[in-house]
């Protein structure tokens, strides 16, 4: 398995997920940390078809750019399933994890149902190296930009926290008034969190809970939170890849769905993030 960082939760809770079911299908998993760095992921993977794996597993940093290594794991007869990150069609035997364009939408329409789009300014905190985080950005902003929103201004933490909360720090201040800031990822919720300590008036709608973003939260400065299930994604991945391992059919696509978290239903992830 090749994982972007070791770092965020997000992943670190899916590693956890891969590492449960690996041990209850009495697979070996051996688990790689590209630490964002787009060219030592490539080169995981080959070294992991170097050494026969018989299934890989990639949560890709650069969508595109990891093609090359996955279609030379593939020729060697490696079965590979894709998480979170949605490679092109065909390219891997299964996906597995959120429909992230859709999510966006979602996000979107959520936050128009409850009334708090419509004469809002926003900016957004992201990570324009993340492909998925750019499809989260773009569907959500094009359904509230229709709904009334004025949008002002990305910012860019590379899905590093202490980027993303220098980068928020940055937004709000070259863009005063915001209502609230929407943000791409783990790295840029906790982030906004930390750089909007003691800010009441700018509310910040994101995705991936932690510790913090739960505090942040309770204290009302995060209003909605949408959150994947990064566990199940990493073990339906490994239970996926002992299936077409063994000779089942692929299932092309797995959905993990989302959930959108706020004040209202956020107690049981309170044991999730202790």
């Amino acid at each position: 398995m090749t994982q972007i960082n070791q770092t965020a939760a997000f992943f670190t809770q899916m590693n956890e997920g891969a590492q449960q079911a690996a041990k209850e299908a009495g697979c070996d998993l051996t688990i790689s940390n590209a630490n964002n760095d787009s060219s030592k992921q490539n080169s995981d993977i080959e070294n992991f078809v170097t050494q026969n794996v018989t299934g890989l597993i990639v949560v890709a940093i650069d969508v595109n750019g990891v093609i090359p290594a996955v279609k030379a794991a593939r020729e060697r007869g490696i079965k590979v399933v894709a998480i979170d990150a949605k490679l092109a069609e065909g390219s891997v035997d299964t996906f597995v994890g959120v429909d992230n364009e859709k999510a966006g939408a979602e996000a979107a329409k959520w936050m128009i149902d409850k009334g708090l789009v419509k004469g809002k300014k926003y900016g957004v905190v992201d990570a324009k190296n993340s492909f998925i985080q750019n499809q989260r950005e773009d569907s959500f902003r094009k359904a509230i930009d229709a709904a009334g929103a004025t949008y002002t201004q990305s910012v860019s933490g590379d899905n590093v926290q202490e980027k993303a909360a220098t980068a928020a720090q940055n937004l709000v201040t070259a863009q005063p008034g915001l209502d609230f800031v929407y943000t791409t990822g783990e790295p840029a919720t906790v982030g906004a969190v930390s750089a909007f300590k003691g800010n009441q008036s700018t509310k910040i709608v994101g995705w991936d809970l932690t510790k913090e973003v739960i505090a942040g939260i309770d204290s009302g400065a995060v209003t909605a939170v949408i959150q994947q299930d990064p566990k199940t994604e990493g073990m339906e991945a490994v239970k996926e890849l002992k299936s077409v391992i063994g000779g089942g059919s692929a299932k092309g696509f797995i959905d993990v769905p989302i959930t959108i978290v706020t004040k209202d239903n956020v107690e049981p992830y309170r044991s999730i993030f202790p």
